[in-house]
């Protein structure tokens, strides 16, 4: 494999009106303290969350299943569901023994009375079919065979975002992609909706409201990064194609995508206002510094925060090596960014044209 470093920095701002996409345990949309004001803040792990669920919408529609594991305490369940596919003349007990021998097998604790793992275990369907028919085939199961299958036939996300086994670290897949909490190139003032509601069936001579309340809210220009280890995805993936297809799925995923949270309350569901896509050989970058300081503005952020990016990008090379090329999509006529795309599938294709002459088959000298 080609091990030369290979990084893809994925910049996004999007403006997102009135919302309460991810909330805190109050309630209350998250937030952060970054350059001493008060900014809008969406986790990463809400983002990474609204991927995966983009990825489970393409396998409905293409047929395919690689593109997302399940990650769940029920994989002896799902396993013996498998095993009774394959072979269907198994009792429901028979089925269920042989899957707890295989989690027991691979050191993964498990509940006694529930039969399911003490902790949530990332597994794909392509790892599920394999241990189900192994299991069938082998009278003895070796714990190294059982190792390796949940070492192959990874799913994409598990190839992103990583796998995490607290009972046998040899189990564990590095991530491959970071993914930054989104905060606001601005500070926010947290506002609050008093609603009610009517009772459509009370009496002419009822007032009043059947139920009362208040929902904190935002409104906020969003600056989002992510950025992939291509070289370690190849890795995790162990194929060039499905590198280089996953690679157009998760940009295309994280840039189009949004967390669900109050979704139906607000509809809040906008698109990005400007994407820059970067490929490096050094090291990713996070820009979020260019708004260290908040924009301020009484007439809109996302161009102020648009020129303050692109400044953001041209100081960084003062101490990273120059870009390998970085592409742009976006309406602002004024960008500094000589690549610029007319739409976002010419910017994917674009990105994944200068990486498919630089990333080599993990498995091409097998």
């Amino acid at each position: 494999m080609n091990n030369q470093n290979l990084y893809v920095d994925i910049n996004v701002l999007q403006s997102v009106p009135s919302s309460n996409i991810n909330r805190d345990d109050t309630g209350s949309p998250k937030t952060a303290v970054y350059g001493g004001v008060t900014r809008s803040r969406v986790s990463s792990q809400s983002w990474k969350r609204a991927v995966r669920m983009a990825f489970e919408n393409q396998m409905a529609e293409n047929g395919t299943d690689w593109l997302k594991g399940i990650r769940t305490t029920r994989g002896p369940e799902m396993l013996a569901k498998e095993v009774q596919k394959q072979k269907a003349d198994l009792a429901d007990g028979e089925a269920l023994q042989m899957a707890l021998t295989i989690f027991n097998k691979a050191k993964v604790k498990l509940d006694k009375k529930t039969s399911r793992t003490k902790a949530l275990l990332m597994i794909s369907h392509g790892q599920v079919e394999k241990l189900a028919k192994y299991v069938l085939e082998n009278d003895e199961i070796d714990s190294k065979a059982i190792k390796k299958i949940l070492n192959s036939e990874r799913s994409l996300d598990m190839a992103l975002f990583g796998r995490m086994v607290a009972d046998d670290p040899s189990l564990n897949v590095d991530a491959s992609c970071q993914v930054a909490h989104a905060i606001s190139t601005h500070e926010i003032v947290p506002e609050f909706d008093y609603y009610t509601a009517v009772d459509d069936a009370k009496e002419d001579d009822e007032s009043g409201s059947a139920m009362l309340g208040t929902i904190e809210y935002d409104s906020a220009t969003l600056y989002r990064y992510a950025n992939v280890n291509v070289c370690e995805l190849a890795h995790n993936l162990g194929d060039k194609t499905a590198t280089l297809e996953g690679l157009k799925l998760f940009i295309k995923d994280f840039v189009m995508s949004m967390p669900t949270g109050k979704q139906n309350t607000f509809a809040n569901k906008t698109v990005p206002q400007y994407v820059m896509v970067t490929i490096r050989a050094d090291t990713p970058v996070n820009l979020v510094t260019a708004f260290e300081q908040p924009v301020k503005s009484q007439q809109g952020y996302v161009e102020s925060s648009i020129k303050r990016l692109e400044k953001e990008y041209e100081q960084t090379q003062k101490f990273v090596e120059k870009p390998i090329a970085t592409f742009a999509l976006t309406n602002f006529e004024k960008s500094l960014i000589a690549n610029q795309e007319d739409n976002i599938t010419s910017l994917i294709d674009d990105v994944v044209k200068v990486i498919e002459t630089r990333v080599s088959d993990e498995n091409s000298n097998d």
